[in-house]
């Protein structure tokens, strides 16, 4: 088994983080890992992806031409990556930035992340979100490990980051397990 991932959207929305969680949780179930960010220069709210590789054998290169599996974030970020997506591979919007329709050959989900956070209490784990989302579709990892991730980059002081984003992947998980067909989600 091997996974080419690309995560993209813009600084300020937890690219970086919503690899390292995907990547560190792989790690945590001895699997071979590799996490390449690539950072705008603008920095908040200019571009970010993030490129991870999950194998069950030695990773050759972090770096993704045609990627399996996709997270994006924005509408920037879909322009940019949707051409990189292999045929038949899978496609997660945040279609609460995310307005274009891509003409690809993948499976594509469509859910507003960024709404959703805002129900769950924060905008800011929208990332986080749309990792329980990716998590209970390919199950390529448990999200238990997730959860255990998620505590270990909480601050000690901060234990209320983890609650949040713990009540962040439960919502993206139930997207796939009791929402049914994405299309109910697609923004207007």
């Amino acid at each position: 088994m091997i996974e080419h991932i690309i995560i993209a959207g813009a600084g300020g929305q937890g690219i970086m983080v919503l690899g390292r969680v995907l990547a560190e949780a792989a790690m945590k179930e001895n699997k071979h890992v590799t996490w390449l960010p690539s950072y705008g220069a603008e920095v908040r709210g200019g571009t970010a992806n993030c490129m991870v590789v999950i194998s069950d054998e030695e990773v050759g290169s972090p770096y993704i031409d045609k990627a399996d599996s996709m997270i994006i974030m924005n509408e920037p970020s879909l322009l940019r990556f949707s051409s990189r997506i292999k045929n038949n591979g899978l496609l997660i919007i945040n279609s609460s930035l995310a307005k274009s329709q891509p003409d690809i050959k993948a499976c594509v989900l469509r859910y507003p992340f960024t709404d959703i956070a805002l129900k769950v209490g924060n905008i800011k784990v929208a990332n986080i979100v749309a990792l329980g989302c990716f998590i209970a579709k390919t199950k390529l990892i448990d999200l238990e490990t997730v959860r255990q991730v998620i505590d270990d980059f909480a601050p000690k002081d901060k234990r209320e980051l983890a609650a949040v984003n713990k009540k962040a992947l439960k919502a993206g998980k139930e997207l796939i397990e009791e929402q049914g067909d994405p299309s109910a989600y697609l923004a207007p």
